[in-house]
């Protein structure tokens, strides 16, 4: 094939594709064309408003639609900030009288949220929740807001709502005029707010009404910024929550009453180890009388306190001993209290003289018979028979 032929040829297959293309926007053409007759044949009158106003709502000025749930997310985000502090200060004021943060509840919140609108929105255009989720407030040309546009912000946000909830709590119970305006207006901003709520979810520009009055949006400052999670915190709350787990399910299998109980009798072997054997009990200086374990739960103070207060102790009905026991090394207790510390098996130090008690047996009682003396005469004088 010669070059003059290949270029004829490929003249040629431009020519048709030339062809092809403008037959094929021929066809669109018409196609345009008859869609747009069939409309206006078939569109009713006032459709015009409808069909500009969902063009409006579908307006794709607004922000990204991943950015929506960043959004709600700020707004739940500075409610859980207020909700803490609130707490916060709640049980701080309670050292000042239990009621006062009943009786104040409105004016804590009032301070919370001017003062936290003076350190978030006033000196950086966005709230600490918008902060978290790197978000700005901007008017609709991407500028920063501005003053006056905050202040009016800032006068619904903190004033307009302490001075409503004190409004509603004059009206309570109360059945007049005012009560019914009021309840009126607020019927009507719960459907306005609601309206202008699905507008955002369609758009994405304004959250709120009040946003959407002033003009304010919700929106990232930079493009190169990257919306980034933190799950640091889910991590440490994973591995807390599987330690506890481990504990829960290991420690009925480790027997924690045994563990407890041998650490206790090697502290007791320590403890008699380092002591001297003529030591008595921390309970030495009790009457007879009174059951150490008794006075001992009544009384928590030391003994060198009580001797230093007192100068003395005394036996007193609360503290005498009740249906009495003898324990091993002979000192005298009340059953219960004897049994009660005897129910693990392994002792416990006697409070009176020091020794290890592990077993008790009931009191046989101090009566002691006196000896009789039989006195008889004799011719050869007296004589005397004991009898025992």
């Amino acid at each position: 094939m010669t070059t003059d032929s290949f270029a004829a040829a490929q003249q040629r297959i431009a020519a048709r594709r030339l062809s092809r293309l403008a037959e094929v926007q021929r066809d669109t053409g018409a196609r345009k064309q008859q869609l747009l007759t069939i409309r206006s044949r078939i569109r009713l009158p006032g459709t015009e408003f409808g069909l500009g106003l969902l063009d409006w709502l579908k307006d794709g000025k607004g922000t990204r639609p991943a950015f929506r749930v960043g959004q709600l997310d700020a707004e739940l985000l500075d409610d859980e900030l207020l909700d803490l502090l609130k707490n916060q200060i709640g049980e701080g004021l309670k050292l000042f009288g239990s009621t006062l943060i009943q009786d104040w509840n409105s004016e804590a919140i009032l301070l919370l949220r001017a003062t936290l609108f003076k350190l978030s929105i006033w000196d950086h255009n966005a709230s600490y929740g918008a902060s978290l989720q790197g978000l700005e407030y901007r008017r609709v040309d991407g500028s920063k807001p501005f003053a006056w546009q905050k202040a009016v912000y800032g006068l619904v946000i903190v004033g307009g709502r302490y001075g409503w909830s004190k409004w509603e709590q004059q009206l309570i119970d109360k059945n007049n005029i005012w009560s019914s305006i009021t309840n009126f207006a607020s019927s009507v901003h719960d459907i306005a707010s609601l309206v202008s709520f699905m507008v955002f979810l369609v758009n994405g520009r304004y959250r709120t009404l009040l946003d959407r009055v002033l003009r304010l949006r919700l929106v990232v400052p930079s493009n190169q910024v990257r919306r980034e999670v933190s799950f640091e915190y889910l991590n440490r709350q994973l591995v807390w929550h599987a330690f506890t787990e481990f504990l829960l399910f290991i420690l009925p299998l480790m027997g924690i009453n045994r563990w407890r109980r041998l650490l206790s009798k090697a502290w007791r072997k320590a403890k008699s180890l380092t002591t001297d054997e003529d030591e008595k009990g921390e309970l030495s200086f009790l009457p007879e009388r009174t059951c150490p374990i008794c006075y001992q739960e009544q009384n928590p103070t030391s003994a060198e306190q009580i001797m230093s207060m007192t100068g003395g102790i005394s036996g007193s009905v609360e503290t005498d001993i009740t249906n009495p026991y003898e324990s091993g090394c002979g000192c005298k207790y009340c059953y219960v209290c004897l049994a009660s510390r005897l129910a693990d098996g392994e002792g416990f130090n006697c409070l009176r003289c020091g020794e290890v008690i592990r077993e008790c047996h009931p009191w046989s009682g101090d009566v002691i018979e006196a000896k009789k003396t039989v006195t008889f005469q004799s011719d050869d004088g007296v004589d005397q028979l004991d009898d025992e």
